[in-house]
């Protein structure tokens, strides 16, 4: 019986590769995140066994599960970046030829921080909508289930309420569901007045019961459904539809309603994405070969089984949809990063937007330790059109406060203004050391109109720079974020400070890989010069250059250059 069992074996082996004609291999290497990989390997294997083939080489694909997370780290190791929150890739995790994670927003922060990471191709071949999942009895009490609600406003009710639910999330800088749910609160709010306050309040709460992965945020959702253990655990978080049906699919003692968005989100979009290195002609053909399968009705099927949607919002047969859900399938907004440019994401979300939910994300509820350094120059008094004419001085001065505001109470700041002979022949002036913010808020707020312009001084840019990064390294803190942040609307112009060559070599002299300080240069207005700033961001490690060509845009570079590790190239 053995031995008709391996005969047969080998001929039907042998007879679908006689069927397909093809010969030799093509080898790719596919990463796909987890919820998904199952319906990719079956969809592989069967291609396998129709003759998978590109022109008639055969195609061999090895299709390995791996956290999205884990893969964008990877792919930033390899450029010599890193992504915000992520930290260091494990060595065991290798760039695949073809990617497929849970969101373009993953491309979206590589390209940001990596300018030679440019996929050839980006493709949604799924998707799964973002809902707030609430244990049913809760969902029940309150009126919510097979209704769309607002994220912000639903927020708003928890955060107005003295006995409501727990609202947890999975770190954003980590996960997509998280950094797409910042999104839709981020837009819901939008940029009028009071907008910055509400969006503070809504990620501090947030912050509080938030998890680093999430399969530890599913196990904070209750066991019972007793009174004490609903009041007691999680009550709502926001997560992929997916993440729903199979948390329900284990069948747990408290099942989850998924309560669906009412305005724009960004659904979990899973793009099929050739990686940049990939240059071989057969292996981009076989990848192209591939996607037309995982394009294909009987892979729709395979994804209904695995609780997710194709990338238009409908789904095959077997489809399971979650308890709560809408009786027709809800409105989704289009699949992000569509076609071949892979380069902007659903409904205008594109790398800079997803730098500013980062580092809101990182300014209120991380710790960390900034010296802001501002530039007081005579030409910070010029008038700018696009603010009525305010100058650029009180432009900045707006942002400031702005920016102080999003600081959490974990954070330590610092001020300095610099022109020219500030401090006898010192360009700088220390307005207030680095002060912790949970005793000197007030403090350091009250800096804040004392940035006026200083007439006819000049730039002292070079020397300022030394001396805060300096400044920094000696105030050093561990566990902590430590950085110099400086604004500057111009160029070094000090006839007694040092030339760019003595502050570059002094800068490469004063790093210590154990005590890093990270270098932050914003540039204001279209006077900037920007290939000094790059000269000097170049030479200390993890820093970068942003450049608000509109001074009036300066609060939404700050976040930007929070929530990311490199600037300008």
């Amino acid at each position: 019986m053995a031995i008709v069992v391996v005969v047969a074996g080998t001929w039907f082996g042998y007879s679908q590769l006689a069927d397909s004609e093809c010969t030799g291999s093509i080898a790719l290497n596919l990463a796909a995140a987890p919820e998904i990989s199952p319906a990719v390997t079956n969809a592989v294997n069967a291609w396998t066994k129709d003759g998978g083939n590109v022109n008639g080489t055969c195609v061999s694909v090895a299709v390995s599960e791996v956290a999205s997370a884990d893969v964008a780290s990877a792919i930033a190791r390899e450029h010599g970046v890193n992504l915000t929150g992520l930290g260091q890739a494990a060595g065991s995790i290798q760039v695949p030829d073809v990617w497929i994670p849970d969101s373009s927003t993953w491309q979206l922060r590589l390209r940001n921080e990596a300018s030679g990471f440019q996929p050839s191709k980006v493709t949604s071949v799924a998707q799964s909508p973002l809902v707030v999942a609430i244990p049913q009895p809760i969902a029940q009490a309150q009126g919510l289930e097979g209704k769309k609600v607002a994220l912000a406003s639903l927020l708003a009710k928890q955060l107005g309420s003295a006995d409501a639910a727990k609202f947890g999330i999975v770190n954003p800088a980590r996960d997509a569901s998280g950094l797409t749910a910042l999104m839709a609160v981020g837009q819901a709010l939008g940029a009028g007045k009071g907008a910055v306050e509400k969006q503070v309040q809504a990620l501090t709460y947030l912050a509080k019961n938030r998890s680093e992965l999430r399969d530890e945020l599913l196990e904070q959702f209750p066991k019972s459904a007793d009174e004490a253990a609903l009041s007691e655990s999680l009550g709502a978080a926001p997560l992929s539809e997916e993440d729903v049906i199979s948390f329900n699919a284990k069948r747990p003692p408290v099942e989850l309603s998924a309560v669906y968005l009412d305005g724009p989100s960004l659904p979990l979009d899973y793009p099929f994405t050739v990686l940049p290195q990939v240059v071989d002609g057969q292996k981009i053909s076989a990848a192209q070969a591939l996607l037309k399968r995982l394009s294909s009705s009987s892979f729709k099927n395979e994804l209904a089984a695995r609780g997710l949607r194709a990338p238009d919002g409908t789904y095959g047969s077997g489809f399971v949809a979650p308890v709560g859900a809408p009786a027709a399938s809800p409105a989704i907004t289009a699949a992000a990063g569509g076609g071949d440019s892979g380069g902007t994401a659903a409904a205008g979300i594109d790398a800079a937007a997803v730098g500013k939910v980062v580092g809101t994300w990182n300014a209120t509820t991380q710790a960390g330790r900034v010296l802001a350094v501002f530039d007081v120059s005579g030409s910070m008094g010029d008038p700018v059109p696009t603010a009525d004419n305010a100058s650029k001085a009180q432009v900045t001065q707006a942002a400031a406060r702005t920016g102080l505001s999003l600081f959490s109470d974990e954070w330590a700041v610092g001020v300095w203004a610099f022109s020219t002979n500030m401090n006898g022949k010192k360009p700088w002036k220390e307005l207030i050391k680095i002060t912790p913010l949970n005793t000197g808020r007030l403090q350091v707020a009250a800096t804040i109109p004392q940035l006026n312009p200083k007439q006819d001084g000049n730039t002292g840019l070079y020397d300022t720079v030394l001396d805060a990064y300096n400044s920094s390294k000696s105030n050093w803190r561990p566990g902590k974020a430590n950085s110099v942040l400086l604004f500057t609307d111009g160029e070094n112009d000090n006839d007694d400070g040092i030339s760019q060559e003595k502050l570059l070599a002094e800068l490469k002299k004063a790093q210590d890989p154990t005590k890093p300080v990270r270098l932050v240069l914003i540039g204001i207005g279209d006077q900037v010069n920007e290939g000094e700033l790059k000269a000097i961001s170049k030479v200390v490690k993890g820093s970068g250059v942003f450049i608000a060509e509109d001074p009036t845009k300066i609060t939404d570079i700050f976040l930007q250059a929070i929530g990311s590790r490199t600037g300008v190239e």
